[in-house]
Parts: C-alpha cells; structure tokens; sequence
C-alpha cells in the first residue's frame, strides 16, 4: 500500500461542481447557471485576442504593467498595488498560501463563494463559517467568530448567490473592528454592477488591513480566458508576488482585459441592460410567486416553498433547454439561482417558471 498521503485538510475539500453548460441530446440550452455576460466582451477585446494569435509563441509580459497602468488609470489607482491573476480565484489562492496554514483560521459566511473554504483547506487554515441575517452579510456575526487565529475574512460584495450587498458604512466598521493580524477581503466579482460603487477600492487606500479582488469574468465577460486582479496595500502586494508564478497570465488575457477595461461605454451598456432585465426578471418571477431579495449582481435568487419544489423546478427546466444553478451546496437548497440573460433568454425562463408554477412538470 502507498505510503503517500496529501495534507489532512486537503482531503477535506470537496471538488468545486460549475453550472451546468450542456444537456444531454439537447442541442440549443439556454445557459443561465454561471452568471456570464449574455452579451460577451467588448468588440475591441474580441479584436485584441484576434491580435494575439501572431504572438502565441511569446511569454507574456511577468509584471503585468500594461493592463496594471490601464486599471490604475481608469479606475483611478495606484498601478504599483494592483496583483493580476488567472481569475480573482488565483488571487484568493495567493492570499491563502501567503496568510494562513496550519493553525490559523479563514473566516466567511455561510453562503459565501465555495472557493474560500477550497483555498483556505488547500493552505492547511481551518474554515470557519458565521451566520448571516435574511441572507444578507451580517457583521457582528463576523466580529464575533474571530479569534486571535483568524487570518483572512472574505465577503462578496455583491454577494454570490445571494446577489445581496452591505453598505460602506457596514464595510468599514467591518475592517476596523476584525483583530490586529487579520486581512478583510472584499470579492467584487460583481462590484461593476453597482453604478457608483468602487468595490471598496478606497478603504483599501485608508487602511493597511483591506484587499480587494475583482474579476474580468462578468460584466467584461471574459471568463474563458481566466483573468482577474486584486488591489491591496503595497506591503500585501509584494508578499502576493512572491507566490505568484512568473508567467501565470497569458498575453492573450492580458490584451484582452486592457481593452474590455477601457472601453468604458461598453461596460456602462452591460450594466444599465443588466439593470433593466434584472428588475422585470425579478418582476415576473415574483408575479409567478416566486420572490427574490433585491440583487444588486447580474443574476436572480429565486425562492421556492422548499427544497423539493425548488429541484422540481430546476428539472421542469431542464426540459425546456433552460439551465440554471441549484444552490443546496450553498445552503440554500429552497432556491435556484437564476442568470440575467439577454430578454429573449429572461422571457424564455421566466415563462417556464410560470408554467411549472401553474401545474406543468
């Protein structure tokens, strides 16, 4: 018998399970379980990846300086603290390599994104897991699940998949109130669709204890060429890049988060059409009985009577060639979590709702 074995805690993770993307023999799905933009990237990203084909033999660039300047200059930042990586997962990794480890504690909330319990094992940190209130992040709740252990506390801001968000006022007292070796880590994957919301991009510069990741996966949909960034303390930033991998970008994602990031009337498109569908999604569904909480994010948390309506639904559904996200592994096993889509998609799922409430299965 083998002799080796991983890490304890390792073991304990179990593997991250995507939104469906395809039905058997059905050739035409629509996708609405992964939150992706329905209207894809920007055409000047999609020229920028046509671009890159003639540069595919290069290495791309190891400091990101590029796309870091772009970031700085639109989002008015500071280049030297921005940290680019395959995703904002590949930061969420770094920032549990480098933090925690046996003996220290990560803390989230019990609907938070899978993959802070998944990189905090993978690191050897124990997860530890506070309650929310009506599925909305409860700060005191955080406060009071600290401990001189407690390394790293993420939250969503948007939350995914509740679509939920807390205020800056509660963020604040959030970073000033966790123990004095802690990080707060803010995850705005979905801060670009809160107009006027920064993702807590100036607490960040306020204080040395904050970080903040965000994504090109969502509103700049690029989520198939894995590339997110965070933005953190100057003393944060240089631990990251020293568990970075030199090259852990291509050239390819990098050209095309540059020009998705500047072309600002696209992104400001993709965020009023979100808005729009979004409220006469929520609006439909609710007409159907079928509530939601308010979302702020670019996607709807439908609430069924319970657990067995609720995957009844979901398989209604899938009959219809609809996909969308059942959220049990989330706690939250009475709901789906449903995409905004383009309207043909919102109508199409929202009809089906109605027809599965009315009796069809």
């Amino acid at each position: 018998m083998t002799q080796i074995e991983a890490k304890a805690s390792v073991m304990e993770i179990d593997l991250y399970v995507g939104g469906k993307s395809s039905l058997e023999g059905v050739s035409n799905v629509t996708k609405l379980s992964s939150n992706e933009n329905p209207f894809g990237p920007s055409p000047d990203a999609q020229e920028a990846v046509k671009r890159c084909v003639h540069e595919l033999h290069r290495y791309p660039s190891s400091d990101h300086s590029a796309l870091r300047n772009a970031l700085a200059e639109i989002h008015g930042l500071k280049a030297d603290n921005i940290i680019c990586g395959a995703g904002s997962d590949e930061v969420i990794t770094f920032l549990c390599q480098a933090y925690g480890g046996e003996g220290t504690e990560v803390l989230y909330t019990e609907h938070g994104f899978a993959m802070y319990r998944i990189c905090a094992l993978a690191a050897g940190s124990t997860p530890v897991v506070v309650k929310e209130r009506d599925r909305v992040v409860d700060v005191d709740a955080i406060l009071a699940g600290c401990t001189d252990k407690t390394k790293l506390v993420f939250i969503a801001n948007p939350a995914n998949p509740t679509g939920t968000m807390i205020g800056m006022a509660e963020i604040e007292r959030l970073a000033a109130g966790i123990p004095d070796q802690a990080l707060l880590v803010l995850d705005g994957a979905y801060a670009e669709y809160v107009e006027g919301y920064d993702g807590g991009a100036k607490l960040v510069e306020m204080r040395n204890n904050v970080v903040m990741t965000r994504t090109f996966s969502k509103i700049y949909g690029l989520g198939g060429l894995r590339i997110g960034w965070g933005y953190a303390p100057r003393a944060v930033i240089d631990v990251l890049n020293r568990v970075r991998g030199p090259f852990n970008v291509s050239n390819t994602a990098l050209a095309a988060a540059e020009a998705a990031v500047r072309d600002t009337a696209y992104t400001e498109k993709c965020r009023a059409d979100n808005a729009r569908l979004r409220a006469w999604l929520s609006e439909a569904l609710a007409e159907h009985g079928v509530p939601s909480d308010t979302s702020t994010a670019n996607f709807v948390l439908a609430r069924f009577a319970d657990a067995e309506e609720a995957k009844a639904c979901d398989a209604y559904l899938q009959k219809q060639g609809l996909l969308v996200r059942q959220v049990a592994g989330y706690g939250l096993p009475n709901c789906l979590r449903i995409t905004v889509g383009d309207e043909p998609g919102c109508r199409q799922v929202a009809h089906a709702v109605g027809q599965f409430k009315a009796g069809a299965r």
